[in-house]
């Protein structure tokens, strides 16, 4: 972490943001060198999102900005990963709309769920939700197989495990809210409480 001394959690979580647009070029001249660029830049931005978090915890740096961009940036470099995949052919459209509806609709009953009051915990399915999307999508950034590794492959089954355990896991965010807020899907909200706080920067959903 001293290395990263005269850099901020959110300058990192822009770099990510920032990412994505040259991942797409990556990804549309497709070929051996630039799969690999893709991966390795896709490997990089992976990592900056537990870097920044650490360095927010660590120099007391948590900021709303923060805490805001986090998980946009987060799903702005795999959306634009997954849809330029499809795009190239690479990546099967079924498994890339479930996961991308997912983390929408997730997002917005988060929203709704700290608005009224209510405290979503990120739970241990999410994690494998994460890592299944990170491990899919790098695979399928290589698209070829290099050391006789068949990463192509592994990279669409592990896409469409990714959206089994993504609709698993958002169906769980659901059920969770309604338990806790005392109402059943189509009720009407009652008078909202004060706004509690987003989730920290690294709580991915």
């Amino acid at each position: 972490m001293r290395l990263l001394k005269w850099v901020t959690p959110n300058q990192l979580t822009l770099a990510r943001i920032l990412a994505a647009p040259v991942l797409m070029l990556f990804i549309h001249l497709g070929g051996p060198l630039f799969n690999w660029l893709g991966a390795a830049l896709f490997l990089l931005a992976g990592l900056t999102d537990y870097v920044d978090g650490e360095l927010a915890r660590q120099r007391g740096e948590v900021t709303l900005l923060g805490r805001m961009l986090d998980p946009i940036a987060d799903k702005i470099l795999l959306a634009a990963s997954l849809v330029m995949l499809v795009g190239a052919g690479h990546a099967h459209v079924v498994p890339t709309v479930v996961i991308i509806a997912r983390e929408f609709a997730v997002s917005g009953m988060r929203q709704v769920a700290a608005l009224d009051g209510t405290e979503l915990h990120v739970t241990h399915g999410a994690k494998w939700k994460t890592a299944l999307q990170m491990l899919a999508t790098g695979g399928l950034l290589l698209n070829h197989d290099p050391f006789g590794i068949p990463f192509a492959t592994l990279g669409q089954v592990l896409l469409w495990a990714a959206a089994v355990v993504t609709v698993w896991t958002g169906w769980g965010y659901f059920r969770a809210y309604f338990q806790i807020s005392g109402r059943r899907p189509g009720e009407a909200t009652p008078t909202a409480q004060p706004p509690s706080e987003p989730p920290p920067p690294d709580e991915e959903a």
